[in-house]
């Protein structure tokens, strides 16, 4: 599969959103990519992971880990593709922590997936957790770069497709002054609506 296929995948799938779109980092931007509604198909799940696998054939790799929630699907994917163990990190008081028992061992070679990189925040904090741990973090992977291959996350990192689409900071966004409510696509609310 490659990147014009995977995008094409997002699409069929009403996958890639266009819009006016609060995303995770708080930036604004005009696409968002629901990845939720491609890996709601196992198969196209389990195709999107073992392309993934497929990197890292030779790395040797015993865990996979991503960062809740976004990550868990196509990182359990991709586990099950390489046939190595799966955890994931989360936010504890702000901060992304292994819990629910889930540790590593000193030198565990571990693979962190995500399924969209934008700025590379959740990845990087995850590499960091894994890393405090005591975790060989060797590389990081998603579906898609939204970045275009400039966000960081402290260790080389692979997609299957990128995009280069900006992402901005509220006060600059052009769509906020042209008085568009922004979506924050997990909800499909608008910013300010109240939770039911």
């Amino acid at each position: 599969m490659e990147g014009n296929e995977v995008i094409r995948k997002f699409k069929e799938t009403g996958a890639l959103l266009e819009g006016h779109f609060v995303l995770s980092s708080g930036l604004h931007s005009a696409l968002y990519l629901q990845c939720a509604l491609v890996l709601q198909h196992p198969r196209d799940a389990e195709e999107l992971g073992r392309r993934l696998a497929e990197h890292f054939v030779d790395e040797n790799i015993q865990t996979v880990a991503s960062p809740a929630i976004g990550g868990l699907i196509i990182g359990h994917e991709v586990a099950r593709a390489i046939g190595a163990r799966f955890i994931w990190t989360e936010r504890e008081h702000g901060k992304m922590t292994l819990r629910r028992g889930f540790s590593v061992m000193p030198g565990e070679r571990v693979l962190v997936v995500e399924d969209v990189v934008t700025t590379g925040g959740s990845t990087r904090e995850a590499v960091e957790a894994l890393q405090s741990s005591g975790a060989n973090v060797l590389a990081a992977a998603s579906i898609i770069d939204r970045s275009a291959g400039k966000a960081e996350v402290g260790v080389p990192r692979v997609s299957l497709a990128a995009l280069d689409v900006p992402s901005v900071d509220p006060s600059i966004c052009e769509a906020c002054k042209r008085g568009e409510t922004p979506i924050k696509p997990g909800s499909r609310k608008t910013v300010g609506d109240s939770e039911k």
